[in-house]
C-alpha cells in the first residue's frame, strides 16, 4: 500500500508525523513524503523534513495525507492542489489534517462533502465550498479529515480501523501509547476559556491571515 505524505513549506510538523507514526508502521506500507523538489521542507517551526520522491515523480497512491500549516501561501502558490486534483481520483483515500482540509477544498475535493478543519479556519474552509463540521473527526465517502495537529492521530486510527479492522488499529494505537491525560481541559475552542481563545487568536493572526503582510 502506497501512502502519499505531503510536503510544503511552513506546513506543521506535528499534522504529518502523528499520522506517519501510526500509518507507516503497519504491515504492507510503504510511504512516500511527496514534495514540489527533493529539496529538504522547512516547517513552521524550523523542522526539516527531507522528500523522498516529488509530485511530478509521484501519478498515484492508495492513501494521501495532507498535513495543515499556513495556508495562504501554499493555497495561492496552487502546486499541491494542482497535484491534488491529479492524483486524488486514483487513491482509494484522500485524508487531511488541521488546515490540510483547505487544500483538499481548493482542489475540489470536498465539494459537496463534510470536512473539519483547525478551528481558526473554519470560515476559510465554508469560503471554499465545504460543508464545516465541528467533529474532531469526519468521513464522507473515501475523504477523511481530522481537526487541528493532534487529530491528526484520530484521523489515523480512524483509518487503521476501516484498512485493517479495531484490533491491529486498537494495536497501533497501544504502540504510540496514545492514551491523553492533558493536565488542562482547554483543547477545543469550546471547552477553552475566552481569555485563551482571545490570546492564542492574536497568536494565530500572522499564520492564519490572507492580510499577515
Amino acid at each position: 500500500m502506497d501512502i502519499a505524505f505531503v510536503l510544503y513549506p511552513d506546513m506543521t510538523a506535528l499534522d504529518l508525523i502523528g499520522p506517519y507514526d501510526v500509518l507507516g508502521h503497519a504491515p504492507d506500507v510503504t510511504p512516500h513524503f511527496v514534495a514540489a523538489t527533493l529539496d529538504p521542507v522547512r516547517c513552521d517551526a524550523g523542522l526539516l523534513i527531507t522528500p523522498t520522491t516529488t509530485f511530478e515523480s509521484m501519478d498515484r497512491a492508495d492513501v494521501i495525507v495532507v498535513p495543515g500549516g499556513k495556508p495562504y501561501d501554499v493555497l495561492a502558490d496552487g502546486t499541491v492542489t494542482t497535484w491534488l486534483r491529479k492524483v486524488h481520483p486514483t487513491a482509494t483515500w484522500t485524508t487531511s489534517v488541521c488546515t490540510g482540509s483547505t487544500l483538499l477544498a481548493a482542489a475540489g475535493v470536498l465539494e459537496g462533502k463534510r470536512a473539519t478543519t483547525h478551528w481558526a479556519m473554519r470560515d476559510l474552509l465554508a469560503s471554499l465550498g465545504a460543508e464545516v463540521s465541528t467533529d474532531r473527526v469526519v468521513r464522507d465517502g473515501q475523504v477523511i479529515t481530522g481537526a487541528g495537529v493532534s487529530a491528526g492521530i484520530d484521523m489515523a486510527l480512524t483509518l487503521a480501523g476501516i484498512l485493517w479492522g479495531d484490533t491491529l488499529a486498537q494495536g497501533l494505537q497501544l504502540a504510540i501509547e496514545y492514551d491523553p491525560e492533558p493536565p488542562y481541559d482547554s483543547g477545543s475552542v469550546e471547552k477553552a476559556s475566552p481569555e485563551v481563545v482571545n490570546l492564542i487568536r492574536g497568536l494565530l493572526v500572522n499564520d492564519f491571515s490572507a492580510d499577515r503582510n
